[in-house]
């Protein structure tokens, strides 16, 4: 007596059946009960204040004297968010200049050092031609890079700050 095949069509079909069980599949056509069918005005992912970021300039709430903007630069965003929890606002600058690396770091090395950040330079990789990270008190830190192609250097700013 063969029983291989037939035995093992009544295992699959035995595990198909308990994989979906015999709860039906619910149909999103139909309404109530415990299946919600979203809207098409319902968003998925929560959608940006935008009072947070301004992209081209700079946004409400920016410390442009503790990160200035260089003369002639290009802002392609900027973002600042008080945390209300810690009362640290989180910042990002992203920018497009002409000004060497050199003078980019001198741009903002001044108004961190005088506001109390230590810098520590670190290797830039990642094709950087610079990198560097500054921090001052608890939990303030802001990371610096500089991308440079072409003549052009784009420069990322982000991190956490008192202000």
């Amino acid at each position: 007596m063969r029983t291989g095949p037939v035995l093992l069509t009544a295992v699959l079909l035995a595990g198909l059946t308990a994989c979906t069980g015999s709860t039906p599949i619910p149909d999103p056509t139909v309404t109530g009960g415990a299946t919600a069918v979203p809207e098409p005005t319902d968003t998925l992912l929560p959608s940006p204040t935008a009072s947070v970021s301004t992209v081209g300039g700079v946004a409400e709430g920016f410390p442009v004297d503790l990160l200035p903007v260089p003369e002639g630069s290009e802002i392609l965003m900027s973002a600042a968010e008080v945390d209300e929890a810690t009362g640290l606002t989180t910042v990002s600058l992203n920018l497009r200049s002409v000004l060497s690396t050199d003078d980019l770091l001198s741009v903002y090395r001044g108004p961190l050092a005088a506001a109390g950040f230590t810098e520590t330079p670190t290797d830039p990789g990642g094709g950087l031609a610079a990198s560097s990270t500054f921090v001052r008190g608890t939990g303030e830190v802001l990371t610096l890079g500089v991308l440079d192609r072409e003549g052009v250097r784009t420069v990322t700013i982000g991190g956490t700050v008192q202000l």
